[in-house]
């Protein structure tokens, strides 16, 4: 069986078309073209990745799991006034993620 990148890349291509996603890539070597998910990618490599063994898939679901929620329930951002993500989107700072249905995008329209 071959792993090779290129194989890597079709079966990814099949797996957003058959999911109708489309997939947006930035332009090599440049980071700027989003950089926020490029900082969040070099906080989960640095905070989450390299900080520990994953001994089973089982075991990276959680760890990756228990960051994820000290990421947004805990982990002040000082992009939104070192406040928790959770605490935004509650305004009174309910711990269960909110009603997705109220949610409103903080993002300007373009």
């Amino acid at each position: 069986m071959c792993y090779g990148s290129e194989f890597i890349s079709r079966d990814m291509d099949l797996w957003a078309y058959q999911r109708s996603v489309i997939l947006d890539f930035s332009r090599p070597g440049k980071p700027t073209d989003d950089a926020f998910i490029e900082a969040f990618n070099s906080k989960l490599r640095s905070e989450c990745l390299n900080a520990h063994w994953f001994l089973s898939l089982q075991d990276a679901c959680e760890k990756l799991e228990a960051w994820r929620r000290h990421y947004n329930e805990d982990r002040p951002h000082s992009a939104i006034g070192n406040i928790s993500p959770i605490m935004l989107a509650n305004s009174v700072g309910e711990t269960s993620p909110p009603n997705l249905s109220k949610a409103v995008n903080s993002r300007p329209e373009p």
